[in-house]
């Protein structure tokens, strides 16, 4: 009886003898998965769908040496044992993540179709005194129609306010009228779905522009989640992603208009603080440079899902219909309020964060 217990020991799949660990970084936070030594990724990929409910379709695995690891694998068989005691880290939304912003949009959806009918009855009504008076000005037609943190990263209200700030920079504000520029949603983009590290060194992308205006993702944050980057760094990204509104490659037409915004802001700055040389604009002179590498193009196709990842995956996609319903609904809640002029646009402040 005693040998049978010893062999049922030796041979038991649970011996931790027979068990590898493997520690993950996720959102700043550190897990552990606990495999059989005969593992492979493709294991430890099932592995994190069901002890961290990351689908498998959102995962992605940035490995010391080996690079962006994310299904489907080049190596599906790559042994497991080779990624213990690595530094990796896991970028992907978790499902409950994709499920409250899809209730959020089922909300916001219902919201829209409240206020058309609302508008239709009211132009239906409306005295003939007042026919020719516009109901939409140019603060709430040539504007972000919503702004959005990334709900799963540390502190999304200094998100919040940061972008808030961007929509109300009277540079940003005025080139966005002056060229009639339309953006359904400014968000931020989560720094390591945009990070990847190569024997080459890594690259960063420093903004998005989906759809021509259907949204636009900024890196707000520092690659450590510690901090934000500096200001005018981002806004420059912002008046890029906006000459993607007209442009997608970067070609001479796209940079001609980059730099009228960038020129237009910058100027904007200038005459807020009474700066000049000799009587001279500075934005008469300002020439940014084309080396910095902000994005890949005008990203265009599909639909876009907030905290999705770079493809746009990872659940239930948002509609441009979807993404400014919540901008509707504040917006009608200061018609209401202030009669059919819309409202003073919303200002915003935050402190400059950390740059790198």
């Amino acid at each position: 009886m005693a040998d049978q217990e010893s062999r049922d020991v030796q041979t038991s799949p649970t011996n931790e003898e027979d068990l590898i660990e493997i520690t993950l970084t996720h959102g700043g936070s550190s897990h552990t998965i606990t495999l059989p030594r005969d593992a492979t990724i493709t294991d430890l990929s099932a592995a994190v769908e069901t002890e961290l409910s990351i689908p498998v379709g959102n995962q992605k695995f940035l490995v010391p040496k080996l690079g962006l690891q994310k299904p489907p694998f080049k190596d599906p068989l790559l042994p497991a044992a080779q990624l213990a005691g690595k530094k990796i880290t896991l970028m992907g939304t978790t499902a409950s993540a994709v499920a409250s912003l899809a209730s959020a949009s089922a909300t916001a959806s219902q919201a829209v179709a409240k206020r058309d009918a609302a508008l239709a009855h009211q132009r239906r009504h409306q005295p003939k005194a007042f026919t020719t008076r516009t109901t939409t000005t140019t603060e709430t037609t040539y504007t972000f129609m919503a702004i959005r943190p990334l709900p799963h990263l540390p502190h999304p209200e200094r998100s919040q306010a940061f972008l808030e700030r961007l929509k109300a920079d009277p540079g940003i504000v005025s080139a966005m009228r002056k060229h009639q520029f339309r953006v359904g949603l400014l968000t931020e983009m989560d720094p390591l779905a945009y990070t990847e590290a190569t024997h080459e060194g890594t690259t960063r992308i420093l903004g998005l522009n989906r759809n021509r205006g259907e949204a636009v993702e900024l890196r707000l944050r520092t690659d450590a989640y510690d901090g934000y980057r500096d200001y005018k760094t981002i806004r420059n990204t912002l008046c890029h992603e906006l000459a993607h509104n007209v442009h997608s490659d970067h070609d001479r037409n796209f940079w001609d208009l980059c730099h009228e915004i960038e020129r237009e802001v910058a100027r904007a700055d200038w005459r807020k603080n009474g700066r000049s040389v000799g009587g001279e604009d500075l934005a008469d002179v300002y020439e940014p440079s084309e080396e910095v590498a902000y994005d890949h193009g005008g990203w265009t196709g599909g639909e876009f899902v907030l905290g999705g990842g770079a493809n746009g995956t990872g659940g239930p996609a948002l509609s441009r219909r979807e993404i400014i319903a919540k901008a509707t609904e504040e917006r009608m809640k200061r018609m209401n309020n202030d009669g059919l002029g819309g409202g003073k646009p919303r200002g915003a402040g935050t402190g400059e964060g950390s740059s790198s």
